[in-house]
C-alpha cells in the first residue's frame, strides 16, 4: 500500500477497464482546459517534488546500471509516442509488488516486482508504453482538473501527515499514519477510480501502437496482462498484488482486446533486417505504407546491400536486450538481505533442471559479494569469459576484485572501461564508489577526476551528488564536498537540511568569489521550495527534533 497511497493522488495505475471493440483515430483536444490548469514547467516541478519525497521515504532503487537500462528503454518508447518532444523521467522502486504509474511532468515509476514477474523486455516495455500514453494524453492532468484543482494540495497534505505521524514516534505512529492516509484518500478515491476507468482503454490502445513503432513485440501487452491475471489468482512467486488490482482485476475482455489490436498491427507490419558494417544485423519493424522504396526483388540494385524484408516474427526479441542481466541485478538488490538473495537463487537452482542461467549466476555473485567477494570475483571472471565485453559483468568483477584485496587490478580494469566508454555514467559512478571504498586522499582525488566530466549534467542526480561529495571530502576539498552534500540532501527530499547546509557554508570566510556566487544561487533556488512546504505544513522531522 505504501507507494500506491503516496502516489495515488497524482498517478494512474495499471487497471483492467472496458475498452472499445475497434481502434478509433485520435481526435484533437478541442474543449479541455487541462492544459491551462498547470503549465508544463509547473507540472515538471510537481513531478520532481514527488520524486524527491519518494526518495525521502526510501522507496526508490537508484542503481546506475538499472537506471540507464530503464531510461534507455523509456526514451525509445517516448521518442515513438504521440508526443516525442515531452521529456520523460523513468525510475525504479524497490517494492516487489506488481505495479507502475505515471504522474505529472512525464515522471513514470515502475516497481521491481513488475520486472521480476516479466519474462522478457518486451513485456516491461508494454507496461511503460501504457504509462507513456497516460502522459501523452494528459490523463493525469485531466484528473487533477476533474478534482477541482485539489489533488496537488491533497498529495502535499498526505506527505505532511505522514511526516508528522512518523516524527511522533511510539506505537501510535502507524495508526496515525493510516488515519492520515485514509482521510486524504477518501477525498479522491471515487473520482480516481471513475476517471481511470474512462482512460485505461485509451492508454492500452495508444500504448500498443507506441510499442509497435518502437520495434517491440506487440503480443507482449496481452501476454503480460495474462501473467498478471494468473498472479492475482494464484499469487505464485512470492510477489504480492496491489489492492487496486484486486479491486479491478485484469479480465478476459482487456486481454482479448489487446490480442485483437496486436493482430491488427501485425497485419500491417513487416520486419526489415539490415547488415551492419563490422558484422551483425539490425532488425527493425516497419509500416509498409511508409516505406518509400518499391517491394524488393532479387538483385534489386536500388536497395542497400544486405537489405531484405521477411515475414513478421512475433516472438523476435530486440537485438542486444539486457533484460536478463537487469532482472537478476534487480532480484539481488531488492532482497531483504544478501543471505535472503542467496537462498532465493538456491531455490531457483532446485526448481530448474538446467540449473541457473548465466544471468542468474551473475545475480548470485552480486549477492555473494557482500560476504565473499573473492568467491564472487571467481564466478564473475568465469562469466566474463563466456560474455566478453558485457558491461554488467565486468563492472561487478572489478568491484569484487577491489573488495577482495586486488585494488590495483580492479582500477586497471576500470581505467580500461573509461577509455572505451568515456562519459559512461555507470562506469564513472561505480569506479568512483570503489575508489571511495579504497580510501585515502589520492583515491578521493582520482574519484573526483573520474566524476568531473559528468558534473555539468548531474545537477538532478542524487547518486552522483552523494558520490561526488564523499570523493571531495576524502580528497580534502571541503567546499565542494559541502555543496554536493547539500545538493544530495535537496534531491533526497530534505530541502530544509540543504538550505541550512548552504547557509552554513556561506558563512565561511575562505570561499572564493565563484563558489560564493554558486552557493547564493542555490540558496535562492531552494528557499521557495522550503517556504512552500512550510506553508503546506511539511517540516523536516530531523529539523523539528533539534
Amino acid at each position: 500500500m505504501r507507494i500506491l497511497l503516496l502516489a495515488a493522488a497524482l498517478s494512474l495505475t495499471l487497471a483492467p477497464l472496458r475498452a472499445p471493440a475497434q481502434d478509433e483515430p485520435r481526435l484533437p483536444d478541442i474543449g479541455s482546459s487541462a492544459g491551462e490548469l498547470l503549465t508544463p514547467a509547473k507540472q515538471a516541478e510537481y513531478g520532481a517534488m514527488l520524486l524527491r519525497e519518494l526518495r525521502n521515504y526510501g522507496y526508490l532503487l537508484e542503481d546506475p546500471l538499472l537506471d540507464d537500462w530503464l531510461q534507455s528503454m523509456g526514451n525509445r518508447l517516448g521518442a515513438n509516442s504521440d508526443r516525442p518532444e515531452q521529456p520523460y523521467t523513468f525510475f525504479m522502486l524497490k517494492d516487489r509488488q506488481i505495479n507502475a504509474f505515471a504522474t505529472l511532468g512525464g515522471y513514470i515509476g515502475m516497481n521491481a516486482g513488475l520486472v521480476l514477474t516479466a519474462e522478457r523486455e518486451d513485456e516491461v516495455a508494454a507496461v511503460l508504453a501504457h504509462e507513456v500514453a497516460h502522459v501523452t494524453q494528459q490523463h493525469v492532468l485531466r484528473g487533477v482538473e476533474r478534482a477541482q484543482r485539489d489533488q496537488v494540495p491533497i498529495l502535499l497534505g498526505m506527505l505532511a501527515a505522514i511526516v508528522a505521524a512518523q516524527a511522533a514516534g511510539g506505537s501510535s505512529s502507524g495508526d496515525a499514519t493510516q488515519a492520515a492516509i485514509a482521510s486524504a484518500m477518501a477525498l479522491i478515491h471515487q473520482n480516481q477510480i471513475n476517471y481511470t476507468r474512462s482512460n485505461e482503454s485509451e492508454a492500452d490502445r495508444l500504448g500498443i501502437r507506441t510499442l509497435s513503432r518502437s520495434g517491440y513485440d506487440v503480443d507482449a501487452m496481452a501476454g503480460f496482462f495474462e501473467r498478471m491475471s494468473f498472479a492475482m489468482r494464484g499469487n505464485e512467486g512470492g510477489y504480492s498484488v496491489p489492492d487496486y488490482l484486486r479491486t479491478h482485476p485484469v479480465n478476459t475482455t482487456r486481454i482479448g482486446e489487446a490480442k485483437q489490436r496486436a493482430e491488427q498491427l501485425k497485419r500491417g507490419t513487416v520486419t526489415a533486417t539490415t547488415s551492419v558494417p563490422g558484422g551483425g544485423e539490425r532488425v527493425e519493424r516497419l509500416d509498409p505504407t511508409r516505406i518509400q522504396a518499391p517491394p524488393p526483388a532479387a538483385g534489386n540494385p536500388l536497395l542497400p546491400a544486405g537489405f531484405r524484408i521477411e515475414a513478421f516474427d512475433p516472438v523476435a526479441e530486440v537485438a542486444g536486450s539486457q533484460f536478463g542481466w537487469a532482472q537478476e541485478r534487480l532480484r539481488a538488490l531488492t532482497a531483504n538481505t544478501p543471505d535472503a538473495a542467496i537462498r532465493e537463487y538456491e531455490a531457483l537452482r532446485r526448481a530448474s533442471p538446467k540449473g541457473l542461467s548465466d544471468a542468474q549466476q551473475y545475480g548470485l555473485a552480486l549477492a555473494q559479494m557482500a560476504r565473499q567477494p573473492a568467491a564472487a570475483a571467481g564466478e564473475l571472471a568465469a562469466l566474463l569469459e563466456e560474455h566478453p565485453d558485457n558491461l554488467w559483468v565486468v563492472l561487478a568483477l572489478a568491484e569484487a576484485e577491489s573488495r577482495s584485496g586486488h585494488a590495483a587490478e580492479a582500477n586497471r580494469r576500470f581505467d580500461e572501461l573509461l577509455r572505451r566508454m568515456p562519459g559512461s555514467r555507470p562506469v564513472a559512478l561505480t569506479y568512483a564508489r570503489v575508489l571511495v571504498e579504497q580510501g585515502g586522499a589520492a583515491a578521493g582525488r582520482r574519484a573526483q577526476e573520474v566524476l568531473r566530466p559528468l558534473l555539468a549534467r548531474s545537477g538532478a542526480d542524487p547518486v552522483f551528488q552523494q558520490t561526488y561529495a564523499r570523493a571531495s571530502e576524502q580528497a580534502g576539498d571541503t567546499h565542494r564536498a559541502a555543496e554536493a552534500f547539500a545538493e544530495a540532501a535537496f534531491l533526497n527530499g530534505r530541502p530544509e537540511q540543504a538550505l541550512i547546509q548552504l547557509e552554513t557554508l556561506k558563512k565561511r570566510g575562505d570561499l572564493d568569489y565563484v563558489t560564493r556566487a554558486r552557493v547564493d544561487a542555490r540558496i535562492a533556488a531552494i528557499t521557495p521550495t522550503v517556504l512552500e512546504l512550510r506553508r503546506q505544513g511539511i517540516r523536516d522531522p530531523d529539523m523539528q527534533r533539534r
